[in-house]
């Protein structure tokens, strides 16, 4: 059991039947009157978001949400398979899930994390940084040398991406999947 005084950012408890996180939460405790729990909470499962107050000793149930490694097998239709590397068992996410994620920077055989509740996924979460090739981009002009010039590059799997004009065809690249952004070229 988890008392709202006891919250975190972060934290996962069940309301109502539903699987919360806290995404925000302040203790205030006024000159007058009883102090509570300002919190900003968010449904797992839905993904929609409210703010609440609560009583400090107010008690709720500990969620246990997990978090997988699987490995990305192959796509058919509006399904994408993942496969347990321990257990060999491939589970489906339909394409509603895949597309609240930066799925775009993830190919074959990479690994995964694919976060459930009670055995029904909600999320998936691609490894934080990737390497990728670039298959096309335009030739650096010589000559443009001013800071900070991108262009655009189309990686192996399909994504496009802003990177320096010194980037080439065929090179491989480091990327931020959390914000979709080049890092460095992959040694």
């Amino acid at each position: 059991m988890i008392s709202a005084g006891d919250f975190r950012n972060g934290m996962t408890f069940e309301m109502d039947g539903q699987v919360m996180q806290v995404v925000d939460f302040q203790h205030v405790k006024p000159g007058k009157g009883a102090a509570f729990v300002r919190t900003k909470i968010k449904n797992v499962l839905s993904g929609g978001v409210v703010e609440r107050t609560f009583n400090p000793s107010e008690k709720f149930e500990a969620a246990f949400v997990e978090r997988r490694e699987m490995e990305y097998s192959y796509q058919d239709g509006d399904l994408y398979y993942f496969m347990d590397s321990e257990t060999y068992d491939q589970i489906p996410i339909g394409k509603d899930i895949i597309e609240t994620c930066r799925f775009e920077f993830v190919k074959e055989n990479m690994v995964c994390k694919v976060v459930s509740y009670k055995g029904n996924v909600f999320a998936l979460e691609p490894p934080t940084f990737v390497e990728l090739q670039v298959n096309d981009t335009e030739p650096g002009v010589r000559g443009d040398t001013a800071t900070n010039v991108l262009k655009a590059a189309t990686l192996e799997t399909g994504a496009a991406v802003k990177v320096p004009i010194f980037i080439n065809s065929g090179d491989m690249l480091r990327i931020d999947t959390r914000t979709g952004e080049y890092m460095e070229r992959a040694k």
